[in-house]
């Protein structure tokens, strides 16, 4: 429980890390294998993107900005995008929709529910690996720049065209903390009956 409260949005990050890039990769192996998925559909696909791969990210992510984003307001995406270049590496979070369109086909009757349910558990990877993260002493964020980069990602790192992407998770070293959080009533979030 203290990791899950622990865990926050930290958009300071620097390119240091205080673990090894083969602890990172551990660390997101073991998610993906253990993260749960509806019918244990296992449609999650991750690549991790670390040194130059990762400024690449970043750098094509500024250009597709860059044309869609009028001049006058380009700064402040800009410094938020380097700032998410600066740090260590990035996880890119996808869904396999071979996999997803298999199972849909093999159970009708929730078919409806499968693109959903890929959501749900990709969502809980995401968090997972985020928790994970930051449980090393990384700080982490997520970002959401798709559709807009999806073309560039695919062609940049062969990425099959099933692939789907979901989430752009940059970290690094933390280099200041997160903002103050506020919290709605527990009685308004939480029923229980009995």
């Amino acid at each position: 429980m203290t990791a899950v409260q622990e865990r926050r949005t930290i958009y300071g990050i620097s390119g240091e890390s205080p673990i090894s890039d083969e602890r990172i990769v551990e660390i997101v192996r073991h998610a993906v294998k253990h993260t749960p998925s509806a019918f244990n559909s296992q449609s999650a696909r991750v690549l991790v993107l670390l040194g130059e791969q990762h400024h690449k990210l970043w750098d094509l992510t500024k250009e597709t900005l860059r044309a869609k984003v009028n001049e006058d307001k380009f700064a402040s995406t800009e410094q938020k995008l380097n700032g998410f270049r600066g740090g260590h590496g990035t996880v890119l979070y996808f869904e396999d929709m071979t996999v997803i369109e298999g199972f849909q086909n093999n159970y009708p009757s929730y078919s409806e529910h499968f693109p959903n349910w890929s959501q749900q558990a990709n969502g809980m990877l995401q968090f997972v690996i985020w928790t994970a993260l930051e449980n090393e002493g990384l700080g982490v964020n997520v970002q959401h720049y798709n559709p807009l980069i999806d073309e560039k990602v695919k062609a940049s790192w062969n990425i099959p065209a099933s692939w789907k992407l979901i989430a752009q998770m940059p970290f690094g070293k933390p280099t200041a903390p997160a903002g103050d959080k506020t919290f709605q009533p527990l009685e308004e979030r939480v029923r229980v009956s009995k």
